[in-house]
């Protein structure tokens, strides 16, 4: 047979095979719960994409930069099955910090071999853990979690009930990297997730202007924390913590500016001399604390207040208890109430009339978070900053990393 005639079909193969392995997607949503609030899909497929082209943009990756050991087994090679579209989820009534997904399994011994070589400690009942991630052999899947309190309730909605699920991708995400969507009955708002160069975008707009350029400004400011927001942003932002807050304590609109520093601490311990005479000793640390500053505007501030002392945030000593950074001060005027640091004095910032929350990484910040892995550290420590705003139904939500070399993709 003439070689020439074997190219055409040749090319055909390899396009098809292509395809099917980068671009083919199945869109059926097999693991995600009826009664789920708020879903992460994640496109697989598509974030290969991005990762081989930024690969082969930046050569000195290809080598790697680290020595692995011959014993390591990689991610492909534990016994899952890469899916089309992770799918993370968050279950109605449990709390903010419980998230959860579903992975196939090709092989489960391999898996538990994978697990086991990656320190994750086997607490019975084919349960193992590691730091804030808990896993849960069950069957051909494994049920993963920040938690594993909900693993038995997600068993039985997926894998032991006869009700099919009706979800498709198709629902959450439309041509994006990957989606945020929240369920309330039967509507779904969605909220589309980039990942460029050197920053994650979330959002349900393609407004170019407004956002920006808010946070822009913002910048040019140096303080850890500035944040406004008006009433309805109050409500959204209350309800995860207590459903009745904003309505009862009648809260409008909320202005806040905070600084981080570090002071010394005295510890005053007592012992006893060689006489049995009691000393006081007094040793000093370090430590990281706010300063802040909060207004607080209320449409009957005299009600705001006794809501406030009902909870028992208000003591004798007008302090405002409910935030654990102390010595403050809280104090009632005609609009609302101020709530303020007494350590050291902030200059609140100006109003610009938006909604928004703006967080400047420190490396203060980082310091005070003991209980983090160094792998999350060195994550955190690469963020600039963190900018949410919000116009009308408009949401935009900013995650700006510091330049580099490389592309997040790379990097993390």
């Amino acid at each position: 047979m003439n070689k020439k005639k074997l190219i055409v079909p040749l090319i055909l193969l390899l396009a098809a095979a292509l395809y099917f392995v980068f671009f083919y997607k199945d869109k059926t949503l097999k693991f995600v719960p009826k009664n789920a609030d708020a879903v992460v899909l994640i496109d697989v497929k598509k974030l290969t994409r991005q990762y081989i082209s930024s690969l082969i943009a930046h050569p000195s990756k290809w080598s790697g930069s680290k020595k692995k050991n011959k014993s390591d087994i990689s991610l492909k090679d534990s016994g899952i099955r890469i899916p089309d579209f992770l799918q993370i989820f968050h279950l109605k009534g449990t709390r903010l910090s419980e998230w959860y997904s579903i992975i196939e399994l090709k092989d489960p011994q391999k898996f538990t071999t994978y697990l086991k070589s990656r320190q994750f400690i086997s607490k019975g009942k084919n349960i193992f853990h590691k730091d804030q991630i808990f896993i849960k052999i069950e069957g051909e899947n494994c049920l993963v979690g920040t938690s594993q309190s909900a693993f038995d309730t997600i068993s039985q909605l997926l894998f032991q009930s006869s009700e099919t699920n009706v979800f498709s991708a198709d629902q959450f995400i439309d041509h994006s990297l990957g989606s945020l969507s929240f369920i309330s009955e039967q509507k779904i708002q969605n909220f589309s997730i980039e990942l460029k160069k050197d920053e994650i975008e979330i959002k349900n707009t393609e407004e170019q202007q407004t956002f920006p350029s808010l946070s822009s400004k913002l910048q040019q400011n140096n303080h850890f924390l500035q944040a406004e927001l008006d009433a309805a942003n109050i409500q959204n932002y209350t309800k995860i913590f207590s459903k009745s807050l904003a309505d009862s304590s009648q809260i409008s609109y909320f202005k806040a500016t905070a600084d981080l520093e570090q002071v010394n601490d005295t510890i005053i311990s007592y012992g006893y001399d060689d006489n049995f005479n009691e000393i006081e000793k007094k040793t000093y640390q370090k430590i990281i604390q706010p300063g802040y500053l909060l207004d607080i505007q209320s449409t009957a501030p005299e009600k705001t207040w006794a809501y406030f002392q009902q909870k028992r945030w208000i003591n004798d000593q007008n302090q405002f208890t409910a935030i654990p950074f102390q010595p403050n001060h809280i104090e009632k005027n005609n609009e609302g109430l101020r709530i303020k640091s007494t350590r050291k004095s902030i200059v609140q910032s100006s109003n610009l009339k938006e909604n928004y929350i703006f967080i400047r990484n420190s490396p203060l910040l980082i310091s005070s978070l003991s209980t983090l892995t160094s792998t999350e550290k060195r994550i955190l420590s690469d963020i600039e900053y963190i900018y949410y705003g919000n116009k009308a139904q408009n949401y935009w939500v900013k995650i700006k990393a510091k330049k580099g070399a490389l592309p997040l993709i790379l990097r993390w």
